[in-house]
């Protein structure tokens, strides 16, 4: 039976959670037709959700996941990371790097707080995810997987897909990941969340009379998954850029060590573009574009508009001396060379070694006979300035191996975040063990509540005096 105790704790709890955590108002937000004014309204097609939803009101989809041979789809996925495409040619010959960003850029809008984004739902297809600035050109990456994803159907869905493709795309290059689950259900249309009250995108107006960022929000600006790259307001500074990067990403579950295992894993891989300015060559956002468009945006108009002309970040060049495969060169770059502030062709601050250094270092993405040297980002320089992460990445320089599984770690985390308990995992390639952020079940092993316990509750609730 529910005692007494019981009872008033709750009571206690949802007065806390009532009255004592300041959140930014929802009617503060920006919604999709602030955005993009001018798009046609289909609300009126959406007035019965279950008719609407173009699975159909009995679609199960675990019954549809487990008639998928999972290890096919990875083998046509692994196919597609070489399989370079003249609309959109693959960095190194290679689309591994593009994917780990589409899946990173997924899961990543998770947030502690009220548990909203992550992958689940496969939300970043939609406004205004699908157009946010640090989303520049991943509506090439969907492009992309659209044929896997017309021959597998509905027996995956698009944000399990998306996941897939990042973990495979790890695993293509040389990392041993620690698997995949799935469980992701689609949705079927855009989902209004508060990301923030700015009306302008990159605007950074949410932080309370401490400087600290208002609640629920995990991002530091309008428009990105996590900080400016280019540091805080585009400020260079890498003390500062640790500050902004421990925030946000404690504010979607990391702490310090999983923080700099993403970041020095992540950028192991592929290159940032930057090959001239946006603001003269790119066109609108997706959301922005015409219905001919298809859903395509970002129409690039410098050179090719594509390939070693790509403009995506503004921010331009590769971390390692082999961006397609897993090395520990991140690091070692990190520490091997005294860094200068420089900028990008397209005017983004970034970092170069002092003195000419290393200037034979980096392949070029697409012509053999070019070589460049390593970029860094001003949050990359972070990982050595701030005292604990240089602690980290010190002794991960040190015990490389020590690096490799934190970055595992670390990744199939910030993928499966969301899903909760690994009782709502999908699929043979689980990992055979239980962590702490799956917020674990427990087996039964006490009496549950019944129907009179429960009209008791509801009763000591209603009695409580506690107001709205």
């Amino acid at each position: 039976m529910l005692n007494n105790t019981v009872t008033k704790s709750i009571l206690i709890s949802i007065a806390l959670l009532s009255f004592s955590v300041p959140m930014a108002g929802a009617q503060d937000m920006p919604t999709n037709d602030y955005w993009w004014p001018n798009k046609l309204d289909l609300d009126a097609l959406r007035q019965n959700p279950n008719i609407g939803n173009p699975l159909g009101q009995d679609f199960d989809y675990r019954q549809a996941f487990e008639g998928l041979d999972l290890e096919a789809v990875k083998t046509d996925l692994t196919e597609l990371m070489t399989t370079s495409q003249d609309w959109w040619p693959a960095d190194f010959g290679h689309y591994g790097p593009f994917f780990i960003r589409m899946a990173w850029h997924s899961a990543g809008t998770y947030r502690v707080f009220d548990g909203r984004g992550g992958a689940d739902g496969g939300m970043q297809r939609f406004a205004p995810l699908n157009s946010w600035p640090d989303n520049a050109n991943l509506d090439k990456a969907h492009r992309l997987l659209w044929p896997i994803k017309q021959k597998y159907g509905r027996n995956i869905s698009w944000a399990d897909l998306m996941i897939l493709a990042g973990t495979v795309a790890m695993e293509s290059m040389g990392f041993e990941t620690l698997g995949f689950a799935g469980g992701r259900i689609d949705a079927w249309e855009p989902e209004e969340v508060n990301w923030g009250p700015e009306g302008e995108w990159l605007a950074a107006d949410r932080r309370d009379e401490s400087g600290r960022l208002e609640k629920p929000f995990g991002a530091s600006q309008m428009g990105l998954i996590y900080v400016n790259p280019q540091g805080p307001g585009g400020n260079p500074d890498p003390q500062l850029a640790a500050n902004a990067i421990r925030e946000a990403f404690g504010n979607m579950a990391m702490n310090d060590e999983e923080t700099v295992a993403l970041i020095a894993g992540g950028h192991t891989f592929g290159k940032a573009h930057g090959a001239a300015d946006a603001n003269e060559y790119v066109g609108v956002e997706p959301e922005g574009g015409n219905v001919e468009d298809l859903g395509l945006g970002w129409k690039n108009n410098y050179g090719s508009g594509s390939g070693a002309d790509t403009i995506t970040s503004g921010l331009e060049g590769a971390w390692t001396i082999n961006p397609a495969a897993w090395t520990h060169n991140f690091l070692e770059n990190l520490y091997a060379y005294e860094w200068v502030q420089t900028r990008s062709p397209a005017g983004a601050i970034q970092w170069e070694p002092a003195g000419g250094e290393a200037s034979n270092l980096v392949p070029d993405a697409f012509d053999s006979n070019l070589r460049h040297a390593p970029m860094m980002l001003t949050t990359d320089l972070a990982l050595k300035v701030d005292p604990a992460y240089r602690e980290i990445t010190t002794r991960w320089l040190e015990n490389p191996e020590e690096f490799e599984d934190a970055f595992a770690r670390a990744w199939f985390k910030l993928t499966h975040r969301d899903l909760g308990p690994n009782s709502r995992y999908l699929g043979e390639l689980t990992p055979n063990q239980e962590f702490v952020w799956q917020d674990p079940i427990p087996d039964i092993d006490y009496t549950l509540i019944n129907n009179r316990d429960i009209h008791r509750l509801k009763q000591n609730i209603l009695d409580s005096g506690l107001s709205i």
